[in-house]
């Protein structure tokens, strides 16, 4: 009799399934289009533009009756150091709204991680990289400040109004700007147009941008716009070879830091109340 053979079933195992990764985009595909990222920059002009003016009308205010005519009020806050100060203090609460709606932009209302999706890794860069670029930067600065004339600009008359404008700005161009520029420019500017209108096309246009809304403080001096347009050239090829905007925050945080230093110590070391012998050691300052 030929033996019976009954299979053996296994008992059933629940497996749950793998954790689903949230989706994320890329630096070079990024959720935003490109219209909203010139939107995003047009925005970023007008908070710089108008939230020093909504911080000095109440000082403004309250001087008016002093002085004939508006004209004249006008005249005086160009050349007082309070309300110069007032100004130069007021961009940074602007930089700080500006962050934050580059947040709400960049993560869809949360739905993406800010850093990762702007490309928050060295990208290959070392730090001997930094340490070569910044030495050919100055070293190209120097030279161009030897070729062309320099002329006194607006930045430079702003920082000889007071020490509190010296330090004021220092702060700023080192711990705020350096970060809200390359937010706006190389991460929702650059990564939208890279996709729209090509990588080439993208750094010629964003190149341009940086150096058009500095014209303002610099149009008197050709060589620090000339230095300024180079500067972002270098900042936006490093975000094109890297494909992360953290080596650009780092490179443009160490230029500023760097001038920063040196206009600081300048200004500890000046016998000059008026603080020109200070602003004159720096030949070249970023905002």
């Amino acid at each position: 009799m030929q033996e019976q053979i009954t299979p053996t079933v296994e008992p059933f195992t629940y497996q749950p399934a793998a954790p689903i990764s949230p989706f994320t985009r890329s630096p070079n595909d990024p959720a935003w289009s490109s219209g909203l990222a010139v939107g995003m920059w047009f925005v970023s002009v007008l908070l710089i533009m108008f939230v020093p003016l909504v911080f000095l009308a109440p000082y403004a205010i309250s001087i008016a009756k002093a002085y004939p005519t508006t004209e004249d009020m006008v005249k005086q806050l160009s050349t007082d150091p309070f309300a110069i100060a007032l100004q130069i203090a007021a961009i940074i609460p602007a930089h700080i709204i500006t962050l934050f709606l580059a947040y709400l932009l960049v993560t869809q209302g949360r739905k993406f991680p800010f850093l990762e999706t702007l490309g928050w890794r060295s990208g290959g860069i070392r730090w001997w990289h930094y340490i070569v670029i910044l030495v050919g930067f100055f070293s190209l600065a120097a030279l161009i400040s030897q070729v062309l004339p320099e002329h006194e600009t607006e930045l430079e008359r702003i920082l000889k109004s007071s020490r509190s404008a010296v330090l004021l700005v220092a702060f700023m161009a080192t711990f705020t700007a350096p970060l809200v520029e390359e937010v706006i420019y190389r991460g929702v500017l650059f990564s939208a147009l890279q996709r729209t209108i090509g990588t080439g096309s993208a750094v010629g246009l964003v190149t341009f941008l940086f150096t058009l809304v500095h014209v303002p403080q610099y149009f008197e001096s050709a060589s620090t716009l000339i230095l300024l347009a180079i500067l972002s050239l270098v900042l936006t090829l490093v975000r094109v070879k890297t494909d992360n905007l953290l080596p650009c925050v780092i490179l443009h945080t160490l230029f500023n830091g760097i001038q920063s230093i040196g206009l600081v110590i300048g200004l500890f070391l000046s016998t000059d109340s008026n603080t020109e012998e200070a602003v004159s050691t720096v030949f070249f300052f970023l905002k």
